[in-house]
């Protein structure tokens, strides 16, 4: 997020999480924590791969992000992010949840 926050244009703009105000138009947060999500526009919710190429988008190397999409590619692509984005949650947060109960 970092990277993407450097590297955006004013298309985009990033919200921390941690910080927003409660919003019952938006998913809750620990779905927001889970897999990045991003709404279009149009209002539309997109979240993981999809939300991925659509947020890079807004940067000048945005197309090197389209592939993850193609047909052939994209279902094995959602089965790594989702791996990868439970491995993240589960080493940001849950350790955090139980450090916090003892």
């Amino acid at each position: 997020m970092d990277r993407l926050g450097r590297m955006k244009n004013e298309g985009l703009e990033l919200i921390d999480i941690h910080a927003m105000e409660p919003d019952p138009d938006l998913p809750a947060p620990d779905s927001l924590l889970r897999v990045l999500h991003l709404r279009t526009s149009g209002g539309l919710f997109l979240k993981g791969v999809d939300a991925n190429v659509a947020a890079w988008s807004f940067t000048r190397i945005g197309p090197l992000f389209k592939w993850m999409q193609w047909p052939i590619i994209a279902p094995v692509f959602n089965i790594f992010y989702t791996r990868w984005a439970r491995w993240r949650y589960d080493r940001l947060y849950s350790q955090t949840c139980s450090a916090r109960e003892t």
